[in-house]
């Protein structure tokens, strides 16, 4: 017969001093085991808004090829693109 162990599960803290504490609190530990003294939460997120503008499907077509030789999506070089160039005019 194989005996079980018990888990000693440490306790939860009241409070995270900052967000890099609560992920490697949470990055060693189960939330399983905290299930219990867990409670809902409103979270409010302030997300930045995007602006869509067409873009002509050649000029989207080069703009996805450079991206992928640069290793980042076509949204991330636009961006680059557009800052640079904005930049530059101020």
């Amino acid at each position: 017969m194989v005996e079980k162990r018990s888990k000693t599960i440490e306790p939860l803290p009241e409070n995270f001093n900052s967000t890099e504490e609560a992920v490697e609190f949470w990055d060693s530990h189960s939330l399983a085991d905290y299930w219990d003294q867990t409670s809902e939460v409103e979270i409010e997120v302030d997300a930045p808004r995007h602006q869509w503008i067409p873009i002509a499907a050649n000029l989207a077509q080069k703009a996805a090829r450079y991206a992928r030789e640069e290793g980042v999506s076509v949204e991330t070089l636009i961006n680059l693109w557009i800052a640079e160039k904005v930049q530059a005019r101020s």
